[in-house]
């Protein structure tokens, strides 16, 4: 008679108890949170993690009409710790009810069952961001005008605005918070927290120095070329012979890097340096002086140029690949085709009645 191993439940607020059930910490302060909303004594302190704060009404003299903008402050913290909880429950659904089930029917190895889910994850994000920021720039109307970049700055923030450069944020701060929860490998967190900080960093200064108009613009087509790449990859992934995806993203990629950096030289050093309204005021947001300007457009740019610099080594790393398969193949057929030139044509030996061998042809 066999015995059942008891499987023992990791100890309280231990790291293996977090990992396991780190969404369901998640979802519980989510409802908490939510159910705040009901009480009207705890009204007024829960609608500041769920609502977008620092809503400002603008009214014009000839017209009763108003005009709502955001601005933005230290409250804005407790909106994007909600929407990072957000993030992690999305994050564990996606995996559980989505990846994991591909995964089981693949059969992947250890490395690429790591990057298969991480393209996974950013696959959706990816989908989801571009389709939003598309539509803010089809209803605002950014591309059609391109002086919007700098005309009227600092610019006002309107809902759709402030809110999706909160998710961004909360987004990216969610994936530092993945990298323990989901195991990363040691050798895949450096290269991960890399692009997570950058994007951190970038989305950030957007967002405080009144430079989410450019920011938007620049994240609608990155994003799109991240979710080909990663698409792709989930395509590789299922089947190594579908690589015409990487084909499109190489291509769409050198393209992006230089529209962002057309768009970056043009705003921060003609743009913005001829505006009317040049100075220094946090009070106000305005941000337009030469050494933010300057340190705005260096960042863009090494971050450019990093970015072709990591593309470029890709490239170079993937046609050595290539090069090498292609050696031995092409050794293999040069000694078929010699042998088949010197060997002659030989039959094979049959014996007769008589027991004397016939070679028959």
């Amino acid at each position: 008679m066999r015995f059942r191993r008891k499987i023992r439940s990791p100890a309280v607020l231990s790291h293996e108890f977090i990992i396991q059930n780190h969404a369901d910490a998640a979802s519980f302060l989510v409802m908490v949170l939510l159910l705040g909303l009901i009480a009207e004594v705890l009204a007024k302190s829960t609608i500041v993690f769920i609502a977008v704060q620092y809503n400002v009404t603008y009214t014009i003299d000839d017209n009763s009409e108003q005009f709502h903008f955001y601005d933005y402050g230290p409250k804005d913290f407790a909106t994007i710790f909600f929407y990072m909880l957000v993030a992690i429950n999305l994050h564990a659904v996606i995996q559980e009810y989505i990846l994991d089930k591909i995964n089981r029917r693949l059969h992947l190895s250890k490395t690429k069952h790591s990057k298969f889910n991480e393209s996974g994850q950013l696959a959706f994000f990816d989908l989801f961001s571009f389709i939003w920021g598309a539509s803010i720039l089809n209803a605002e109307e950014f591309m059609m005008n391109p002086t919007s970049l700098w005309k009227d700055y600092p610019h006002s923030r309107i809902f759709q605005v402030k809110f999706f450069y909160i998710c961004q944020i909360a987004y990216w701060l969610h994936a530092l918070l993945e990298l323990y929860f989901q195991r990363i490998r040691k050798e895949d967190i450096p290269r991960q927290l890399c692009y997570i900080c950058l994007y951190i960093a970038h989305i950030s200064g957007a967002y405080i120095l009144n430079l989410q108009r450019l920011g938007l613009i620049l994240m609608v087509p990155h994003y799109l070329v991240e979710l080909i790449f990663h698409a792709s990859r989930l395509f590789y992934f299922s089947d190594e012979n579908k690589q015409k995806g990487f084909t499109v993203w190489a291509l769409l990629f050198v393209m992006v890097r230089l529209l962002t950096l057309t768009l970056s030289v043009l705003t921060f050093g003609f743009g913005l340096a001829r505006a009317e309204n040049p100075g220094f005021s946090i009070a106000d947001g305005n941000f337009n002086v030469l050494p933010v300007r300057i340190g705005c457009l260096v960042a863009v740019c090494l971050t450019q140029a990093w970015m072709m610099w990591k593309f470029i080594n890709f490239q170079l790393k993937k046609w050595r690949e290539h090069v090498k398969n292609q050696i031995p193949k092409k050794k293999v057929t040069n000694t078929k085709n010699k042998r088949t030139k010197k060997e002659p044509n030989r039959g094979h030996w049959q014996k007769t009645t008589n027991g004397e061998g016939l070679l028959i042809k």
